[in-house]
């Protein structure tokens, strides 16, 4: 086996799923994958955690792949996999691998809280079973544990494992990661973008990139060309737009935002609910 050559730079766009009427909305889908595309995102992220995965079942999954890459014009698309039953998530990874997909984007199993041996374990298994190259996503606040940075490099001894989305929190761990060279290192944290691209991240996946897109898009351009003052200034533009975002669980602030734009209407399904009203109003002024 040979390490992939998948390229992650770039801003990518975990996408929502729109719901209308209790339905998945592929309209509304197909709207924002068209806007995102058009202002130069690198790629997308299907039924990651910002697409309330949990809440759609496998037949609806694939039908928002299917839309995704549909409308996304060749713009490389991640497809999220999270579970922690292993026979479960093995079939619907020989299921979504026979789709057009860039690379899995994967969790450690939710609520089982395993040792980090155990996560060396689970990953390897997943990456031998996988047709397709896979991202890991280090996101402790949803899974209840972290991948911590020497089992993550012990991961990157795996040709199909070659990135990690991360939300660890630890700025001195991101860097560990960035200086091994082996794993291509995406900002998951929104307000981290910055920060990790002058360390020498790879990219971001950032929900707050759905929307003024383009300013995400430059920031990662500015970093890259070496205009930190720019960045810099971008970074701080953007900063309310992201505290905001994130002031009440996600994706629930930014449906209210992408709904007050037209795009889509503001559902979600339980245990979700709506932003608050005084919230709506917030992200109205923005």
């Amino acid at each position: 086996m040979h390490r992939s050559e998948l390229n992650l730079s770039g801003i990518w766009v975990p996408l929502v799923t729109p719901f209308e009427g209790g339905a998945v909305d592929h309209a509304g889908l197909r709207r924002i994958v068209v806007r995102c595309a058009g202002a130069g995102v690198a790629g997308f992220v299907a039924c990651g955690s910002t697409g309330e995965p949990w809440a759609l079942d496998d037949t609806e999954q694939q039908a928002v792949l299917q839309t995704v890459l549909e409308t996304a014009g060749g713009v490389p698309v991640l497809m999220g996999l999270a579970g922690n039953h292993e026979g479960a998530l093995h079939a619907r990874l020989r299921r979504f691998a026979e789709w057009p997909i860039a690379a899995f984007l994967v969790p450690p199993p939710y609520y089982a809280r395993p040792s980090q041996a155990g996560l060396v374990h689970w990953f390897n298994r997943l990456a031998d079973a996988s047709a397709r190259p896979i991202v890991l996503y280090d996101i402790p606040l949803r899974t209840g544990v972290r991948i911590e940075p020497a089992t993550a490099l012990q991961l990157a001894a795996h040709p199909r494992i070659v990135g990690i989305k991360d939300c660890g929190g630890s700025m001195g761990d991101t860097q560990a990661l960035i200086a091994d060279g082996r794993l291509q290192v995406l900002a998951g944290d929104d307000a981290r973008i910055f920060d990790t691209l002058c360390a020498g991240g790879t990219g971001a996946i950032a929900a707050s990139a759905h929307v003024r897109t383009e300013r995400f898009v430059a920031l990662h351009r500015a970093v890259a060309e070496q205009r930190l003052d720019d960045a810099r200034r971008i970074a701080q533009e953007l900063a309310p737009l992201i505290r905001a975002l994130f002031a009440e669980p996600n994706p629930a602030p930014l449906k209210a935002l992408l709904a007050h734009e037209g795009l889509i209407s503001d559902e979600l399904r339980p245990p979700l609910v709506a932003a608050s009203a005084p919230l709506r109003q917030q992200l109205a002024m923005l």
